[in-house]
Formats: C-alpha cells, structure tokens, sequence
C-alpha cells in the first residue's frame, strides 16, 4: 500500500515579521515543512534569510496577483494595478480581463515572470508554486504559470483539490454544496499540470479551515490521512478574527507531534 506522505506549508512568508518568526519556529519545533514566499511583501529579505539558516524548511514561491503589491513598477502593468500601485479589487473582473483582454494578459505575464525572477534571486531552490487566494485556479493564469515556471525551474504547482466530504466527515457535518461547485475548476487546473510533467499532491486540506487550522482538526486529520501525498496549508503568524495564532499553535501542538509519528513529512522536491 503506498505510503502516507505530508506535506505541511505555511502561505504568506514574508508578508509580516511575525509570520516569518511563526513560519522559522514552526518548521523547528512542530510539522511545518514549507512555507511559500510572497517575493514583493514587505518582510520578504528577513524570510529569505530565515529560510538560508533553515535547510530544514522548503521554499516556494506565493504568486500574488490580488490583495498585494506587483514587483513591476505600476506604469509598466497600468490595467493591473490601482492609483496606489496595488492590484485592481475584485476577482471577477479582473479574471474577465484576464481571460479577454491580450494586454492586460500581456501585462499579468510579465509580473508573473518578474516574481519568478525574484524569487531567482534570492538563491533558494523551488520546491513548489502556488497563488495567494488561489489566483493560480483561474485558466489564463495557471497557463502562464506553467509556461513561465518551466523555465524557472518550476517543479510542483498547487491543485487546492480539496475534498469536501472527506474533511467535512472529519468533523461529522455534511460537505457544503459550494465546495462541489469548484470542482471542475479543479480538474481542469489538475489536467494541465499533469500534462505539464508538473507534480501536485494527490489532495490538499486547508481551504474549508482557512483561519481555523486548530490543535483538534490537525490531530483528527492525520488519525484519517489516506494512503498518497496530501499537502495541508496553514497561516502561521495570522491573528484571524481576533482569535490568536491558533494555526501556528496547531502546528506545534504536543498532541499533534505525536499524531504525525509514522506519516511520512516531506517536501514537494520529494514527489515525483
């Protein structure tokens, strides 16, 4: 029977000094065995360097192409970007501009190159891909991605297949409707890797508890982890909803440590 295999990454790196301090102590002291790079954030020069001192933890690279800032200066992705230089709002339309629109797709390319060289840069080896919000989801950009990627030496892509009824069944509730609803958008971006040659994790959790990753949900997780490679993503460092760094807590959570004994934790260099 083929192997239980994990791989835990924290999204957002960079983004705040105290998500890069979760994100360094989280690989050290719990399960964590990524964290994916925001190359424009404010706080990304301290990542890298955490992440130099840290040979432990695998870096990707977090696309961001909503709610954040470009690499590219604005007046060189003027139909991206707002007056204030940070990306347009709403996904919609910018999506319909994205598909439609060969400038502004002109232009989406470019950033996305600008971020893969940045992330170049830095001198830390790719271990995965993914997008802040999942922008990678949508058709035009996980295209571009792949096309882009390939010549940066993109191995892994994020597919954020998750399944419903399973983590529903976890805590004894029924799937909501909506998560059947993406479905085919996930199949379709699933397609595309696969005929890529680009590797992706058999299943991802983490989109139905964003905010919510506790100590209890990560624990019956890995009591139920099914045979294959599943990739949980968290955000360590995050205070969502008033709450506390409840993730970064899971994550090094005594309880959770030991539920993890015999599954195997890895990085996405290691699937092939």
């Amino acid at each position: 029977m083929t192997s239980r295999r994990l791989i835990v990454t924290a999204d957002d790196f960079g983004n705040t000094l105290a998500v890069n301090e979760a994100v360094e102590r989280a690989n050290r002291d719990g399960i964590l065995t990524c964290a994916s790079l925001m190359v424009a954030a404010p706080f990304a020069a301290d990542a890298v360097e955490r992440a130099r001192r840290t040979p432990s933890l695998k870096v990707g690279l977090h696309l961001v192409l909503r709610d954040g800032k470009p690499v590219l200066p604005p007046a060189e992705i003027p139909d991206l970007v707002k007056p204030d230089g940070s990306f347009r709002d709403g996904e919609f339309s910018s999506g319909v501009a994205w598909f439609l629109r060969p400038r502004v797709r002109r232009q989406l390319a470019a950033e996305i190159e600008a971020q893969f060289r940045a992330f170049a840069a830095t001198g830390l080896a790719l271990d995965h891909v993914n997008a802040h919000k999942h922008a990678h989801v949508h058709p035009t950009a996980a295209s571009l991605i792949l096309a882009i990627g390939k010549r940066y030496g993109m191995r892994a892509l994020r597919v954020p297949n998750e399944d419903a009824d399973f983590v529903a069944a976890l805590e004894n509730k029924r799937a909501p409707f909506v998560a059947r609803l993406l479905a085919p958008w996930m199949n379709l971006l699933r397609a595309k890797v696969q005929r890529a040659g680009v590797a992706t994790a058999d299943r991802v959790v983490g989109l139905a508890w964003t905010g919510y990753v506790t100590e209890d949900r990560v624990r019956k997780l890995l009591a139920s982890l099914p045979p294959g490679v599943t990739e949980l993503y968290a955000h360590p460092g995050a205070d969502y909803h008033g709450r506390g760094d409840l993730e970064f807590q899971a994550l090094i959570a005594p309880s959770v440590i030991e539920a993890a004994r015999g599954i195997e934790r890895i990085s996405f260099t290691d699937v092939r």
